[in-house]
């Protein structure tokens, strides 16, 4: 007769409590049981008071070729109980694991469900990265085509300050130019008002010339007349002193 160590649950829905059992392989789950060897209370919270177990009695029955469950060979294994089933079953566990390895398989499934977080991990680090890459990549060219207006911009600037420059040179050249022109127009001006002067000048002069010899001889005529009337006065004179004596 095969015996297995195995668990009955018991206790209501949302309240699980197990019996630790010694149980013929044949026999159902809720079937009749060879011994209690103890029990096990997951929701207890004092990890000393989950597990009551009868040490003796399970190695008692473990002497004489009962088999274990895994769970029960777990809690028998927290219990200090050691026994082969545990050995082979680890060693059975790591060959499969090793051939699993090799195959390039998961084992279990929380090693399918650790393997596929970190690939999805990688793939968001890898597109995290591509998108900093993205993001320094378009910095970089707004950059630069900043860096491309500015030197455009500032050859535009230099191209007009040279127009400027030349515009300036330009106009000062005008500027003196037509200073220039004005001050020989001024001189020649000038020179008009001048010769224009010397003309009027040199016609006074003519029309003086030509009236001097009428002015000289109004004057020789008044200077004639002056002598005579001197002459006059000198003889009217004579004859008042002639006329004096005679009478005297």
């Amino acid at each position: 007769m095969a015996v297995k160590l195995r668990l009955k649950r018991m206790g209501r829905r949302h309240r699980p409590f197990f019996r630790i059992n010694a149980i013929e392989s044949r026999t159902p789950r809720d079937g009749r049981i060879l011994e209690k060897l103890g029990h096990y209370d997951p929701i207890e919270k004092d990890p000393a008071k989950q597990i009551v177990l009868n040490r003796e009695r399970a190695k008692y029955w473990l002497s004489v070729g009962a088999v274990p469950s895994d769970t029960v060979s777990q809690i028998l294994l927290r219990q200090g109980i050691k026994h082969k089933y545990a050995e082979e079953k680890a060693k059975s566990r790591a060959q499969a694991k090793a051939i699993a390895r090799t195959k390039g398989k998961f084992f279990t499934k929380a090693e399918k469900i650790a393997a596929e977080k970190k690939a999805e991990a990688k793939v968001k680090e890898a597109e995290e990265k591509a998108k900093v890459e993205a993001e320094a990549a378009k910095k970089a060219e707004e950059k630069a085509k900043e860096e491309t207006e500015a030197v455009k911009k500032a050859e535009t600037e230099s191209k007009t300050e040279v127009k400027a420059k030349e515009a300036e040179e330009k106009a000062k050249t005008e500027a003196a130019a037509t200073k220039k022109a004005e001050k020989k127009a001024g001189a020649a001006k000038k020179a008009e008002a001048e010769a224009q002067a010397e003309s009027e000048t040199a016609k006074k002069a003519e029309e003086k010339a030509e009236a001097e010899p009428e002015i000289a001889e109004e004057a020789k005529q008044e200077e004639n007349k002056a002598e005579e009337e001197a002459e006059t006065k000198t003889e009217a004179r004579k004859e008042e002193t002639t006329d004096k004596e005679e009478k005297e």
